[in-house]
């Protein structure tokens, strides 16, 4: 991932653009200090799983087909609350 001042990032964003659908993310920072990263559409979109149904997002879980997880309920009463 490439470091951009922002004093640069501000004089090249349509460089540091191009940069983030050609290369990755790109971190930019104030002050020697990392204060933002710069993703590309696709990079975002495939990483917030944007357009991606419920039934998808199960599908895609590491937990998805597994036996041996336990998905039954407690069955005790529950506690007693005095009004």
């Amino acid at each position: 991932m490439r470091t951009w001042q922002i004093q640069e990032a501000k004089a090249q964003l349509s460089e540091l653009l191009r940069a983030s659908e050609r290369s990755g993310p790109q971190e930019i920072t104030w002050h020697g200090r990392s204060v933002a990263v710069v993703l590309s559409k696709a990079d975002y979109e495939r990483l917030s799983g944007a357009g991606r149904s419920l039934v998808e997002f199960m599908q895609g879980s590491p937990l998805f087909d597994r036996d041996d997880i336990d998905l039954s309920r407690d069955d005790s009463p529950a506690r007693e609350v005095d009004f």
